[in-house]
C-alpha cells in the first residue's frame, strides 16, 4: 500500500513538472526569415508603401481616361434693393427677390500626346423673379469643344514616360525591401545562435572545470598536485561561472531582439538550429552583375531621373518663347419660359478663341531658368554615372565575398572538429597527470575559439548569401528572379 502511494505521488510530481516546464520552440533560419517577411513591422511598412505606390499608379492612369463630372448651383437666392433710374432722371431703389440655379454634366477626355482636351457639356439654367412672378430657362442641350495649347510644355506626354518607370521602380523596391528583411533577420538569427552556442560552451566548461577541480582536490590530498595548480583550477571554475552568467544574459537580449523584429509575441524559449546545409549553386561575379542590372530598381531609377531632368529642360524651353492656346466650341442653345421648350428648336452656338503670350522684356529671367535646368540635367547625368559605378562595384565586391566565404566554411568546420577532438584527448591526458593545467587551458581556449569561428563563418556566409540576393534580386538556387505575392489591392 505504501509502495502504491509512493508511486502515485511520483507520477503526480512528474505530471506537474511536465506542465510547468515548457519545451523550447525549435526554429530554422529559413523559418525565421519567412516569419519576418510576413508578420514583422518592417514587412507591414513595406506592404503599405507598395500599396500606396499602386494607388498612385492607378491615379495616374485615370487622368488619361474620360472624366464625367456634375456641377451646379442649387440655389443662388438674393433679396436686395437695386438702383433703378426713373423717367425723370432720378434714381429709385426697388426691391428685388431673385434666384439663379444651374446644373451641368461634362464629359472630358485628355489628349495626352498633344496636351489638349476635348469635351462634351450639357447645361441648364433657371431664373426666378419672385417679385414679378417670372420664371425663365436657358439651356445648352449639347456643346462640343476642344482646347489645345500650342508651343507649350506638355506635362502629360512626359508623365506617360516617367510614371510607368516610377511604378516599375516601386515594384522592384518592394522585392528589395523583402530581401532587406531577410538580411536583417539573418543577422539577428546568428546573433542569437552565437549567444546560444556561447551559453552551451559556458555551461559545458563550467561542468568540465568543476569535474576537473574535484579530481584535482583528490590529487592534492594525495600530494600529486601543487597548491598553485589547485587554486588555478578553482579560479577557472569561478571564471566559468561568470562566463555562464554573462552568456545567459547575452542570450536573453539576443532572443528579445529577434522576437521583436520578427513579431513573435509569445514567451516561449527559442532553440535555433545550425544552418549547415550550404547551397551548391555556382555564383560568378559577372553573372551577379548582369542580374543586378536587369532586376534592381537602380537601373529603372537612373532612367527615370534622367527623364525627369530632361522634362525640366523641356519645361524651361517651353516657357521661353511664344505660348498660344486655341479654344473652340460648337453646340446648341435656347431659352424659354418652361423647361421642355428649351429642347425645342434650339439655335446654333459657336465660340472660338486664340490666346497668346509672348515675352518682350524679362531681363534674362527665362534664359537663366533654361540654363539652370540644363545644368541640373548635366549634374544628374554625372551623379548617375558615379552612382552606377558605385553600384557595380558593390555588386562585384559582394559576389566575390560570397565566393570567398563559401570556400572558408569547410576550413572552419574542419578546424572545429579537430579542436574538439584535441581538447578531449588533452583532458583525458590531464586526468592521468601527464600534462599541466596550462596545456589543458590552451586546448580549451582553442576548442571554444574554433567553435565560435565556425558559427561566425556561417553567419558571414548566410549574411553574404542574402545580401547578394538583395543586391541582385535573383535567386541563384532556383536560377530565376525573386518574386513575391503582391496582393490584391482592388
Amino acid at each position: 500500500m505504501k509502495s502504491n502511494f509512493t508511486c502515485l505521488v511520483f507520477v503526480m510530481l512528474l505530471c506537474c513538472a511536465q506542465s510547468i516546464a515548457q519545451p523550447a520552440r525549435t526554429l530554422g533560419l529559413q523559418e525565421v526569415i519567412t516569419m519576418a517577411q510576413q508578420q514583422s513591422a518592417t514587412a507591414k511598412q513595406a506592404e503599405v508603401s507598395h500599396e500606396s505606390s499602386y494607388w498612385q499608379w492607378r491615379s495616374f492612369k485615370s487622368d488619361y481616361r474620360p472624366q464625367l463630372s456634375l456641377t451646379g448651383t442649387l440655389p443662388d437666392f438674393s433679396r436686395t434693393y437695386t438702383p433703378v433710374i426713373q423717367p425723370d432722371g432720378t434714381t429709385d431703389f426697388k426691391p428685388v427677390s431673385i434666384n439663379n440655379a444651374d446644373v451641368g454634366v461634362t464629359l472630358k477626355q485628355l489628349v495626352g500626346p498633344t496636351g489638349g482636351s476635348i469635351f462634351v457639356t450639357s447645361l441648364m439654367q433657371r431664373f426666378d423673379d419672385f417679385d414679378r412672378d417670372i420664371t425663365r430657362y436657358n439651356g445648352n442641350p449639347a456643346i462640343v469643344g476642344f482646347e489645345q495649347p500650342l508651343f507649350a510644355f506638355n506635362p502629360y506626354a512626359w508623365a506617360k514616360k516617367v510614371e510607368p518607370l516610377r511604378y516599375q521602380e516601386s515594384q522592384r523596391k518592394f522585392v528589395e525591401d523583402k530581401e532587406s528583411i531577410a538580411v536583417e533577420a539573418t543577422k539577428l538569427y546568428f546573433d542569437l545562435l552565437l549567444a546560444q552556442v556561447n551559453q552551451r560552451i559556458a555551461t559545458q566548461n563550467l561542468a568540465n572545470n568543476d569535474t576537473l577541480y574535484q579530481i584535482a582536490e583528490e590529487k592534492y590530498t594525495l600530494g600529486r598536485l601543487s597548491k598553485n595548480d589547485l587554486l588555478q583550477l578553482k579560479l577557472a571554475v569561478l571564471n566559468a561561472q561568470l562566463a555562464q552568467d554573462q552568456a545567459e544574459l547575452d542570450e536573453q537580449n539576443a532572443t528579445l531582439a529577434l522576437k521583436t523584429f520578427v513579431g513573435l509575441k509569445d514567451t516561449d524559449a527559442l532553440q535555433l538550429t545550425i544552418p549547415d546545409n550550404i547551397p551548391e549553386e555556382v555564383v560568378s561575379a559577372e553573372m551577379a552583375l548582369a542580374e543586378a542590372k536587369k532586376n534592381r530598381k537602380e537601373a529603372v531609377s537612373f532612367q527615370r531621373r534622367l527623364l525627369e531632368a530632361e522634362s525640366l529642360v523641356a519645361k524651361a524651353k517651353g516657357d521661353n518663347g511664344l505660348n498660344m492656346s486655341v479654344f473652340a466650341t460648337f453646340g446648341l442653345s435656347n431659352s424659354a419660359g418652361n423647361f421642355t421648350d428649351v429642347y425645342t428648336r434650339p439655335e446654333n452656338l459657336q465660340r472660338a478663341r486664340i490666346g497668346f503670350n509672348m515675352p518682350l522684356l524679362d531681363w534674362g529671367r527665362q534664359r537663366a531658368n533654361y540654363k539652370v535646368a540644363d545644368l541640373n540635367r548635366q549634374l544628374v547625368q554625372h551623379t548617375i554615372a558615379q552612382e552606377e559605378a558605385t553600384f557595380e562595384q558593390a555588386v562585384l565586391a559582394q559576389a566575390n565575398q560570397y565566393i570567398t566565404l563559401k570556400r572558408r566554411l569547410s576550413t572552419t568546420a574542419t578546424a572545429d572538429e579537430i579542436a574538439e577532438e584535441r581538447y578531449q584527448i588533452t583532458k583525458n591526458i590531464f586526468i592521468v597527470g601527464r600534462i599541466s593545467i596550462t596545456d589543458l587551458n590552451i586546448a580549451l581556449a582553442e576548442k571554444d575559439q574554433a567553435r565560435r569561428a565556425y558559427i561566425t563563418s556561417l553567419s558571414q556566409f548566410w549574411a553574404a548569401h542574402y545580401s547578394l540576393r538583395q543586391l541582385t534580386l535573383f535567386d541563384f538556387e532556383k536560377q530565376q528572379p525573386i518574386k513575391y505575392n503582391e496582393g490584391n489591392f482592388e
